[in-house]
């Protein structure tokens, strides 16, 4: 006994997503809609509603901002957004606003059905290119964190050789600018190779330049 309201400006793309609906679930009721006001209509008139699908760019919806509303007033109504971006942005922004899935339209078929039915069972569904990206930010992330964590552990004056090594200068170029001797310099150097776990110059430049670069 599964009640659905489709909103989509588009007749075709509500074709479309019925054939998905009625092909995924047991679908009693499949109403539809076409724009923002006349979601709000279904739902306080059927406020018993299982699932809303909805297109963030048809009328009155102004943008993400319409997703908010009807997660703000009907917090009970699972809310699905379809949508031609497919952006990993648009994925979390929509998410972050209360969605339950977003599915892009160029989705094959089969693959909306089982997004629909997994939300219907009380799951979030995001596309899976969307979330082996988040998982690989989320990676990078944590690599990055640790190299913060190896390069906080340098002394300030290591921090400034390090810094001097990235634009290219020799030891001795290095000890002139500090008023260090050479000797000094290697000592910092090996240190530096030592505290950021790398066997290069080269290696220390380039791991740190992904820290350092937002730091300028």
């Amino acid at each position: 006994m599964t009640r659905i309201l489709i909103a989509d400006d588009h007749p075709m793309v509500r074709d479309a997503l019925r054939s998905a609906v009625l092909y995924s679930c047991q679908a009693t009721d499949v109403m539809e809609a076409d724009r923002l006001d006349s979601v709000m209509q279904a739902l306080e008139e059927r406020g018993d509603l299982d699932l809303v699908l909805l297109d963030v760019n048809m009328p009155g919806m102004n943008g993400l901002g319409g997703l908010r509303t009807l997660r703000q007033r009907f917090p009970a109504t699972p809310v699905v957004v379809v949508s031609a971006h497919e952006e990993r942005r648009w994925v979390r922004e929509a998410m972050e606003s209360g969605a339950a899935g977003f599915i892009p339209k160029s989705t094959p078929r089969d693959a909306i059905a089982a997004a629909l039915r997994q939300v219907l069972n009380g799951e979030l569904y995001v596309p899976p290119q969307a979330a082996e990206e988040a998982t690989a930010d989320e990676t990078e992330d944590a690599e990055t964190a640790e190299i913060a964590r190896r390069i906080s552990t340098l002394t300030a004056q290591q921090l400034r050789v390090l810094e001097l090594l990235g634009t290219g200068k020799l030891n001795k170029e290095i000890a002139f600018d500090l008023s260090i001797t050479e000797t000094t310099v290697k000592a910092h150097v090996s240190a530096i190779l030592q505290k950021l776990k790398v066997y290069s110059r080269t290696q220390a430049v380039v791991i740190a330049n992904r820290v350092l670069a937002d730091r300028r």
